[in-house]
């Protein structure tokens, strides 16, 4: 038996199927192309031309004998048209079945048990690889990401500065020693400035800038005078 057929016997796969499929595929195979996994079909009742399915590193390649065993049909879908796998374990072997992005399905009955789960578990295996490399073709570099953080950062102190439309001088808040002159300004002030000055610690307050006893004392004042 020929080297480059017996890793692909693991489970039970019938021999002639696997080298007669072997046979015509490695002149199938693209570059950098390498056979992964073949499953072989496995009816109740006596298969000669039973078909194959074959998964690569590129594509699913379905593998159907015709004319007594004298030609084959070779159909296959790359792994990037394949949108999902499925198995669907039946008391005589699997059906190992795939959907792809066209809304196709395709499927082979009577897969062995084993292999129907090897080829499942391959064919997850490459849609993931296919998935991650995808993501890491988007992924931002280290310059990107750090323009990006200095955009959010300016966004932030922008709508930070529109909570807050005006900042009082802290010079004017009165407290226990608040000096003649400070007191003489807020006296100047009108009862709607008044009140908008209040309303300006009051945003202060809320956005932590000040403490509690401070706000009530310079509310306490500005009452005062209105």
């Amino acid at each position: 038996m020929k080297e480059q057929i017996k890793k692909f016997l693991n489970e039970e796969q019938d021999p002639k199927a696997i080298e007669k499929i072997t046979s015509k595929l490695y002149d199938l195979l693209m570059k950098n192309e390498e056979i992964g996994y073949i499953a072989v079909q496995k009816k109740p009742a006596i298969t000669v031309f039973p078909d194959s399915i074959v998964l690569t590193n590129k594509r699913i390649i379905i593998c159907q004998p015709k004319n007594l065993g004298l030609s084959m049909d070779f159909v296959d879908y790359t792994w990037d048209q394949i949108e999902g796998t499925f198995v669907k374990e039946n008391i005589l072997g699997s059906e190992f079945s795939f959907s792809t992005k066209t809304d196709m399905t395709v499927s082979i009955d009577y897969i062995p048990k084993i292999q129907a789960r090897k080829i499942f578990t391959y064919a997850k295996e490459q849609l993931d690889i296919l998935k991650t490399g995808s993501v890491q073709n988007t992924v931002a570099t280290p310059e990107e990401s750090v323009e990006e953080i200095e955009e959010m950062e300016t966004e932030e102190v922008t709508n930070y500065a529109e909570i807050i439309p005006s900042v009082p001088d802290y010079s004017e808040r009165p407290n226990d020693n608040l000096s003649p002159t400070a007191e003489k300004k807020l006296n100047e002030l009108s009862q709607d400035e008044l009140f908008e000055k209040l309303q300006n610690y009051k945003k202060l307050l809320d956005n932590g800038l000040i403490l509690q006893g401070e706000y009530d004392a310079l509310k306490k004042e500005i009452l005062s005078l209105m």
